[in-house]
Order: structure tokens, then C-alpha cells, then sequence
């Protein structure tokens, strides 16, 4: 039996994104968020399936400029960030799978009865072909990054935080997800956090995979910022590595309501022949653009402007799941 966790960068089949509820903690900024993803699934549909979960399809519809590429799926929903509820797919046998994780909204934080059914109503319904496994173990898919190759990051902060999976040692989380994951290599982080984030450290606003052997990482250039000791000890941890490493700089800080919010470049996404980068009118913007430019010239690189998502503390990936090609190719 092989079990496979495949990369962003591999072929997909669709991407999946919630429009947020009028009646949520958006409520603050409905209009605003409503325009960005707007833009937000007008530009995945522009390369792929995007499959909609909304609490209204026929509104949804007329504010959408074209349905080409998109899917409207009615649903409630507790929240808009699926990339920690969303079923994550692996490859077993080379024939995709889905596991179901229970999700608790980051320890019992908020509300999580709706988003934790989501996978299910996905599966029952026949948005998600092949086989569900549901788990008796709490795990967010911002929380893992996978480069295709049996090696996988996560961070300490998040995986070990005592509300998560309280029964289990270490030891046994480790265990479970090298087991689920057909992993040879778990790297877990000790160090990096961002002011402003709910997640307790998710890996993909601090580190992720570009490809096989390559870490992106945010890096804080300004000593005096108040996340600069804490990023240079991730920093050390992940030189001591032997991937090669890509860093991105921190955007300078952003706030909502006298508050830090978590505004991070490492919140891309990886889709169909492009790469969506959040922006956030900074002056960094242009650099990282850039940088994207050259890790992936193959790739088209889609900035979008995504100072509206940070207010609720998530960005482009936390608010977007993968769903892969139904088989793997990969030998």
C-alpha cells in the first residue's frame, strides 16, 4: 500500500472557496470582502473549476460576471476558512482519497458545528468522487505543507496546542500523520508566529514548499518590529535543514481596529498554471511579485489585493482547498 500527500503545485481539478455569510463575523466589512472574492473566483475560474460554497445561489449568480468555470453549491457555513475544514486529499494506491478531520476552529476558539460538517455534505452530495475517511483526530489544513515527496512541515505551536488533540502524546501525533500521510519526514517548527493570528502558528503564513527542494519563508528585515526575534529563530531552525531556502520579506505592519493583523506573502496559492499572490498595497508588493516571477516562469503570477481578508486574520490560501486530480501519476 502507498500513500501519497501530493504538493500544491500538482495537477487539480478544482478549487474550492466559501463566500462568506452576510451574517458572520464579516459583518464589518461585507462589502468589502464581498468584491475581493469576487475577484478572487473570477480569477481562479479564469484557469480552473472553483466550486462555490454560498448561503444564496441565485443572489450569488447575478453578482458573479460570468459562471464559466464556477460551480454555486448552497450550504451554511460557520465561517469562510476552508482550508482548515475542507477535506484534505492524499493518493492511496495512486486513486485520490479524502480524509475528514474533525475541526474545532483552532482549539474552541469560535463556533465550528456547520464547518466541521462541510467535508461530509461535500462527499454526500457527489462534489468530492472516491472515498472519505472520517478521523477522530483534529488537524486544519493550513496547519501541513507537503512537498510531494514524503516530506511534510508543521509547527509545534499548533500541533502539540493542548486543545487540539489532548488524549495523544507527541509522540502520537507524530505517529498518526507520518501513518495517514505516508510521510519519511515530519519537520515540526518550534519558533514563528505572527501578531493577530487565531491559528496558533499555521504553517502556510510561515513557511511553505515552492517545490521539492525549497522552503519560502517570511523573513522580518526590521529589527525593531516586534517579530523579528521570533521569525530569525524559525529562520535558524529551517537552515538547519537540508532544503534550500527562498526568504520573503514580512509586510510592514497592517492594522484593523487598533489591532496587529497577520498581513504574510506565504498565503499563496498554487493552482492550474498559476500562482495567486495576496497583496497588500505595500511596498513590498512589487518585490515578491517578482520573486514569484522567477520561482515560477511558467506560471502566470495573479496579485490580489487582500488587505479586506486580513481583518478577520486569514488570507488567499486560508480561504481556498485543493481538490486534486482523481489519480496520481506519480511513481
Amino acid at each position: 500500500m502507498k500513500i501519497r500527500i501530493p504538493a500544491e503545485w500538482e495537477e487539480q481539478e478544482a478549487l474550492i472557496v466559501v463566500f462568506p455569510p452576510k451574517q458572520s463575523d464579516w459583518a464589518h466589512s461585507i462589502d468589502e470582502i464581498h468584491r475581493t472574492y469576487l475577484t478572487f473566483i473570477s480569477k481562479i475560474a479564469h484557469f480552473q473549476k472553483c466550486l462555490v460554497i454560498c448561503e444564496d445561489k441565485k443572489a450569488l449568480a447575478t453578482m458573479l460576471p460570468s459562471l464559466q468555470n464556477i460551480e454555486l453549491i448552497e450550504m451554511v457555513t460557520n465561517d469562510t476558512w476552508i482550508r482548515d475544514f475542507g477535506g484534505i486529499n492524499i493518493y492511496k494506491n495512486h486513486k485520490r482519497r479524502t480524509y475528514d478531520f474533525i475541526f474545532n476552529a483552532w482549539g474552541n476558539k469560535f463556533d465550528a458545528n456547520l464547518d466541521n460538517s462541510i467535508t461530509r455534505q461535500l462527499f454526500e452530495q457527489g462534489y468530492l468522487e472516491g472515498k472519505l475517511k472520517s478521523l477522530d483526530f483534529v488537524l486544519e489544513g493550513g496547519s501541513i505543507d507537503s512537498n510531494g515527496h514524503g516530506v511534510m512541515l508543521s509547527t509545534a505551536y499548533c500541533l502539540f496546542e493542548e486543545n487540539r488533540n489532548a488524549h495523544l502524546s507527541k509522540k502520537q501525533i507524530k505517529k498518526t500523520l507520518m501513518e495517514l500521510f505516508g510521510l519519511k519526514e515530519l519537520i515540526i517548527l518550534e519558533h514563528g508566529a505572527l501578531m493577530g493570528d487565531d491559528t496558533d502558528s499555521h504553517i502556510d503564513t510561515l513557511a511553505r514548499f515552492i517545490n521539492k527542494k525549497t522552503i519560502a519563508y517570511v523573513k522580518c528585515y526590521d529589527k525593531k518590529d516586534e517579530h523579528y526575534k521570533e521569525l530569525r529563530k524559525m529562520e535558524k531552525e529551517l537552515q538547519k535543514t537540508e532544503f534550500n531556502l527562498l526568504p520573503l520579506p514580512l509586510p510592514s505592519a497592517k492594522y484593523f481596529n487598533n489591532h496587529r493583523i497577520p498581513a504574510t506573502y506565504m498565503n499563496f496559492v498554487l493552482i492550474n498554471n498559476a500562482v495567486l499572490v495576496p497583496t497588500y498595497s505595500d511596498p513590498y508588493d512589487a518585490e515578491v511579485l517578482a520573486i514569484f516571477a522567477r520561482c515560477f516562469p511558467e506560471r502566470e503570477i495573479v496579485g490580489i489585493e487582500s488587505s479586506i481578508l486580513i481583518r478577520e486574520h486569514g488570507s488567499l490560501h486560508c480561504a481556498s482547498m485543493n481538490i486534486y486530480k482523481e489519480r496520481d501519476n506519480d511513481e
